[in-house]
């Protein structure tokens, strides 16, 4: 196991290690395995203090330990009779990113696919910079891949706390990293993201069984020993994996950027995504904590015109109305539409720590929600759109505005006229082919047309005002 000294008795799980960082203002656990019989002693260097604990017939042992506001580095001094001792831990704010390739795509970016501005960003990353990041998905030296999965909750996993290098950035999850380095910034505290995903997975590999069983999945295999696992589409084996080991380490809140693979059943991963979130509040019991998710970008899936990646953005945005203590960051400008990973998440990152620094973290005088429809009115040759969000009105004016569609009771939908009206700077959306319009559609294909934003540059959510079966 990952820390354990040479002559030491005591092991830890590999989250447990020197360089980390632990939530500050919290208690924590300090956790593992020894001999039984033994007596184990904790000692934390920012309180000086020594806990005590006593392993069960198993070896497991365990304590809290009470961590002060941010700082260090620390020490934490561990002993059944043989030392170990974690050096270089911070006290700060820790995050959980999990998902699929989106969230996986490193700084460095993929084979073939760029980052927007990563040169830049790993030759400036400077080891002194309070950021850490636990890497779940890449082998001790960083240099591969690391896929884990598992049919049964497993209580450890592989992988390594690293430390703000250049050739660490390089290798770590870009969404998570440009994350974390702006809430590090503002708030001039250390964070550490522990980063947990793999590409082209589903939702359900991601939910535990209790969260699943109620969705009548046939989760029969999981107690066939001779069937092979296949953690991209089998329900639990990320969660088993790659989620529940970290269940007993304290967390601020959690960053999800998944969804691509579930295009297919929109519907079901509406109520997947709730239930997996109260499955993972309840397990790892620090109350109801943040979590902000991605809408999928644009992308041409089956059409440039078609309807699967809309379909599932709305499925999302209703996820953020129904999901407490939630926020979704909108897309629709920074995708490419040929490339299923966008290059820009360093506006992704930044776009996420808006969402926490002003719901989480209480930060005012700046909006973070992009502009989300709310109501309609229709009057006479043209329909208003109210939204939420838009704070000091829609923008912007005195342009007609792209993206628009608009329906009669043919339900034949054409483009439309659309812009924020001067004369009561609100949205009117209208077409001289519709004069008696009763539905809206706005930025509603897999690669939309967009154009409408708030004050605060955070673009529209896309939307329609009907529930009419999509052709």
């Amino acid at each position: 196991m990952a820390c354990t000294a040479a002559q030491a008795k005591v092991t830890l799980p590999h989250y447990l290690s020197s360089d980390m960082v632990l939530q500050q203002r919290s208690n924590v656990e300090i956790w593992g395995t020894t001999d039984s019989g033994r007596t184990v002693k904790v000692k934390t260097s920012w309180d000086k203090k020594t806990y005590t604990a006593k392993p069960g017939a198993e070896g497991e042992w365990s304590v809290k330990v009470a961590t002060p506001e941010a700082g260090g580095p620390y020490e934490i001094s561990i002993s059944d009779g043989n030392a170990l001792t974690l050096s270089n831990i911070l006290i700060g704010e820790v995050w959980f990113c999990a998902g699929q390739s989106n969230m996986e795509m490193p700084v460095q970016g993929f084979d073939r696919q760029p980052m927007k501005g990563c040169v830049d960003v790993i030759a400036r990353a400077k080891e002194s910079t309070p950021i850490r990041m636990f890497l779940a998905d890449r082998t001790s030296d960083g240099s591969d891949w690391l896929r884990q999965q598992s049919r049964v909750p497993e209580s450890d996993i592989e992988g390594r706390w690293v430390t703000n290098t250049p050739d660490n950035v390089a290798v770590t999850s870009a969404a998570a990293y440009f994350f974390a380095k702006y809430v590090q910034e503002v708030l001039e505290v250390p964070v550490g993201v522990i980063v947990s995903t793999l590409g082209g997975s589903r939702i359900e590999p991601w939910m535990s069984r209790k969260a699943i069983e109620p969705f009548g999945k046939d989760l029969s295999f999981l107690d066939d020993a001779s069937h092979r696992l296949d953690p991209w589409n089998e329900p639990t084996e990320l969660y088993n994996a790659k989620v529940h080991p970290f269940q007993r380490f304290a967390i601020k809140g959690m960053l999800w950027y998944q969804g691509e693979s579930n295009r297919d059943n929109a519907a079901e991963y509406e109520k997947f995504m709730p239930a997996m979130i109260a499955d993972y509040r309840a397990d790892w019991g620090v109350g109801d904590f943040p979590v902000y998710f991605v809408e999928i970008a644009p992308f041409v899936y089956e059409g440039n015109d078609g309807f699967s990646a809309a379909r599932f953005r709305e499925a999302q945005c209703r996820n953020w109305k129904d999901i407490p203590n939630s926020g979704m960051v909108c897309t629709v400008d920074i995708g490419n539409h040929n490339m299923i990973h966008p290059v820009d998440k360093q506006t992704l990152g930044m776009r996420l720590a808006w969402f926490a620094l002003g719901q989480t973290y209480g930060r005012t005088g700046f909006g973070y929600a992009s502009p989300v429809y709310k109501s309609m009115e229709i009057v006479p040759g043209k329909i208003y759109i109210n939204m939420d969000n838009v704070q000091n009105g829609p923008c912007p004016m005195w342009t007609s505005l792209k993206g628009f569609e608009i329906a009669g009771a043919d339900r034949v939908f054409h483009p439309a006229f659309a812009e924020v009206e001067e004369s009561t700077c609100r949205l009117a959306v209208s077409s001289p082919e519709v004069p008696e319009p009763v539905a809206v559609r706005y930025a509603y294909h897999n690669v939309p047309e967009y154009s409408v934003y708030n004050i605060y540059g955070l673009p529209l959510v896309p939307f329609r005002t009907d529930d009419w079966p999509l052709k």
